[in-house]
């Protein structure tokens, strides 16, 4: 299982890796010879750091293959350091600088899961290459941890710290003192890309470290680590406390068809969709599908209802009261990072489950574990140390002009959905109101897409990803990491950005298009024209009532 899901994730960024193309901006070439000037990085001295490698990348021209087009990319020389501030510290910086055609900027971009790994930076740092950026990203200092176990953290309470806060700020200030020994001068303009654990590591730039970028792209960040953590396995001991509980793939096919059914009666999606426009407006109770005799494929058992309603509950006490957020009607997928994935172990344990050994030691076991009384133990040895993203203001990163873009798919199933909406209605308190926080920070939810891409829905929208396809347009209107730059340097806010849907079978052509509105707009039907157009909605506000 764990070698099935880090292939995934790992073969998803090595594929884009090969997507730059040799799109140049305004030439700001290194004096000198390119090959001289890489190679003296590695005698670079800068407190704390190590430069461990430099190599000299030649440019690769795109090529027609059987499997079709494989773009090339530019010349760049790459570094890899290390940071080692403290005892118990050491975080790794991979940088791609372009030889020719550098623009001005530094791009960092973050990790995923545990981190532990560049590799999961690598279709980011593409994207900026793309660009004509220098470009970085961190392992999270978290080595030799991968995505999906943290077991080798045990013990290691600053390797949690540098995880849960520093990794970033220490790949941003060692990034760009590379990056101007390299140019010979600083970067003009910083921008950051990540999803999930790359998305915490955003906002706490936006929230500790404010001068570090003018603009930050998250996606579906982690905020709260030990809930987050915790909710992971209220699913997984839902399913497998008793016999019977697990939910099969025909069943979760089954909910899902009925929640989304359901959601379209009460008005919140469209005829035709496989997915729910608005999903935390939606009522769904899973009894509705209790079998009444013989138990089948068409019908939930008593003990797999209770399954399905602790997944869209999540977490609460023992007298019901909710403790964290759930995953919302429309997100039962036996997909890869699924609900299927939720229930199963790995390496028999539950998935991201090394968290409660870094408290309890490698002997935990899940089976024994008491939400009432244990997390509290876990809060107060963990909460300070991996939990800021809950934590701090935005008023500082405002205040200079920074912009923040933060985007999440209703039907994720690793991080709640809820939390995003959360944090920004919390910030918008914080700031003065909704419209004070919306000049320099828009949430856009993405109905259907699941965590960082996939799902029923449109989930083209972002070219820094790497898990779905390339926008069909890198403009500000199809791709939020452009709106976010024009945003930044131009003052042009975006309004709305078209999410494209590719088809499966024919991976160039267009299912659908619906565009995307900042949070708490959302995309209506105009009545008239094809409902796969993005130009058949209009973004709208809901009316409160």
């Amino acid at each position: 299982m764990k070698r099935k899901h880090c292939f995934a994730i790992l073969a998803a960024s090595y594929i884009v890796w090969t997507a730059p193309s040799t799109v140049l901006a305004q030439n700001k070439e290194p004096t000198g010879d390119a090959q001289a000037r890489c190679t003296a990085l590695a005698e670079l001295k800068l407190a704390d750091t190590t430069v461990e490698s430099t190599i000299l990348v030649p440019a690769k021209s795109a090529e027609t293959t059987i499997a079709g087009e494989v773009p090339g990319y530019r010349s760049f020389c790459r570094v890899v350091a290390r940071v080692r501030s403290e005892p118990g510290s050491d975080i790794g910086v991979e940088l791609w600088l372009p030889t020719q055609g550098w623009t001005g900027v530094f791009h960092g971009n973050g990790s995923g899961g545990f981190g532990g790994t560049f590799a999961l930076g690598y279709a980011g740092m593409a994207e900026g290459l793309r660009r004509g950026f220098a470009t970085a990203t961190t392992d999270a200092g978290t080595a030799p941890a991968s995505p999906l176990d943290g077991d080798a953290l045990i013990g290691q309470p600053r390797k949690w710290r540098d995880w849960g806060r520093l990794s970033t700020h220490a790949m941003t200030t060692t990034g760009k003192a590379i990056t101007k020994a390299f140019y010979g001068e600083d970067a003009r303009r910083s921008y950051y890309t990540g999803c999930s654990t790359g998305g915490q590591m955003g906002l706490v730039e936006a929230l500790y470290y404010p001068d570090d970028y003018d603009g930050i792209l998250v996606g579906a960040p982690v905020m709260n680590r030990t809930w987050g953590h915790a909710a992971v396995l209220w699913n997984y001991a839902a399913a497998n406390r008793m016999p019977g509980r697990m939910l099969s793939e025909p069943k979760l096919k089954l909910l899902n068809k009925a929640a989304i059914a359901t959601c379209w009666r009460q008005g919140h999606g469209l005829a035709g969709d496989r997915f729910i426009a608005d999903p935390m407006s939606c009522k769904f109770d899973p009894q509705k599908l209790q079998c009444q005799d013989t138990a089948t494929d068409n019908c939930l058992t008593k003990g797999e209802v209770a399954t399905a309603r602790a997944f869209y509950s999540g977490p609460t006490d023992r007298e019901g009261k909710p403790n964290f957020f759930g995953w919302l009607p429309g997100s039962e997928m036996p997909d890869t990072f699924g609900w299927s994935f939720l229930q199963k172990p790995i390496d028999d344990q539950p998935p991201f489950g090394a968290l409660f050994n870094w408290e309890f030691g490698a002997d935990w076991n899940w089976k024994d574990f008491d939400f009432d009384r244990d997390m509290p133990i876990v809060d107060a040895r963990l909460d300070q140390i991996v939990n800021d993203a809950t934590r701090g203001s935005l008023a500082a990163f405002a205040d200079r002009g920074g912009k923040l873009i933060v985007f999440h798919g209703y039907a994720d199933t690793l991080v709640p959905p809820g939390q995003s909406v959360a944090f920004f209605n919390r910030h918008a308190k914080q700031m003065g109101g909704a419209a004070k926080l919306a000049d320099s920070a828009r949430l856009f939810m993405a109905p259907g897409m699941m965590h960082c891409g996939r799902g029923a829905g449109p989930d083209s929208f972002n070219t820094t990803l790497g898990i779905p396809p390339r926008p069909p347009s890198d403009d500000p209107q199809h791709d939020l990491f452009s709106a976010l730059i024009a945003w930044a340097d131009r003052g042009e806010a975006p309004d709305r950005v078209t999410a494209t849907k590719f088809s499966s079978e024919d991976p160039g052509r267009i299912e659908m298009q619906r565009p995307l509105c900042p949070y708490p707009q959302r995309a209506v039907y105009r009545g008239v024209g094809a409902t796969l157009a993005a130009s058949s909605f209009r973004c709208e506000a809901p009316i409160e009532r």
